[in-house]
């Protein structure tokens, strides 16, 4: 057994744990997982009648009732529905950048641990997946007791190596999930080709997407200083430079790509979150599920 600790930090899951983990199209899941849902629609069993009121769909008047009192009713259904959550964490060698706490790898991997854990105290099914050019760990869905040291034992057990091609990996996850659910994307996004073919594939599915961009804050600052040798973590490249002769230069590309990452996830009703492995993890956790509690339901 791994150490939980390790990911599954006390104080951070304690500070969550009241915050409820929602899919935005997805009704599947709540407190309890399988359990009744307050969404009615199509279903095989009953509930009861109402009173017909204006904006009510017409195909859900029952016409016998009113061929007998006379008055509009409409059949209401209920359904037992359970919360799909799909973590998906890029394992590839850009992800191994920092150091302790701040590498990214162990940062988006407990990220992973802490929303697993959320879904899980919901009683949801909860699955993950690992990936660089493929997929090399998988977790299959479950919603039992031994779900989550499973998922710690996954993240415990990879380190960061390989490239990443999240197309490809997108199509395979795609075609192992069995009906629509939520899908949470960890990942640096370094060395990723054609992303949004991968996050598009995704939402034809029908999956409600999210995304945690993580980088760390020498990405995002590109505070070096004298002469510097930079190597690919994910290619055989390297570059010696003067870096502050190139700040400028490399933050005004950063913003380019982050702003055109954002732009094109709102085109495709993705949720992004750009974080920083320099930032609390409890406060980054709190806001994406505070920010998904007030998102509407689609």
């Amino acid at each position: 057994m791994p150490d939980s600790k390790r990911y599954l930090r006390p104080e951070v899951t304690t500070r969550i744990r009241r915050l409820e983990l929602k899919a935005r199209r997805v009704v599947e899941g709540f407190l309890s997982g399988m359990h009744r849902s307050p969404y009615f629609g199509q279903s095989i069993e009953f509930l009861q009648h109402r009173q017909y009121t204006r904006g009510d769909e017409i195909r859900h008047i029952d016409w016998k009732v009113y061929a007998r009192q006379d008055r509009l009713h409409i059949k209401q259904y209920e359904e037992e529905t359970n919360l799909r959550l799909t973590l998906l964490v890029d394992r590839s060698a850009s992800m191994a950048y920092g150091e302790g706490e701040l590498n990214k790898f162990d940062y988006s991997a407990s990220i992973a641990a802490c929303l697993g854990y959320l879904a899980l105290r919901q009683k949801d099914a909860t699955g993950l997946y690992t990936f660089d050019t493929d997929v090399r760990g998988t977790v299959p869905a479950k919603s039992n007791q031994q779900q989550l040291p499973r998922i710690l034992s996954m993240l415990d057990s990879v380190g960061a190596d390989g490239r990443t091609d999240l197309t490809r990996v997108a199509k395979q996850v795609a075609q192992g999930i069995p009906r629509r659910g939520l899908v949470i994307i960890i990942s640096d996004l370094l060395g990723v080709d054609n992303l949004m073919d991968g996050l598009r594939v995704l939402r034809q599915r029908g999956h409600d997407v999210a995304l945690f961009h993580v980088l760390h804050d020498d990405e995002m600052d590109f505070q070096f200083n004298g002469a510097t040798r930079f190597e690919g973590l994910e290619t055989e490249d390297f570059l010696n430079c003067n870096p502050r002769a190139l700040r400028d230069g490399y933050l005004e590309a950063l913003d380019e790509f982050l702003n055109s990452t954002r732009r094109a996830c709102g085109r495709l009703s993705i949720e992004y979150m750009q974080v920083r492995t320099s930032e609390p993890l409890d406060a980054v956790l709190a806001k994406f599920l505070a920010t998904r509690q007030l998102l509407p339901k689609l």
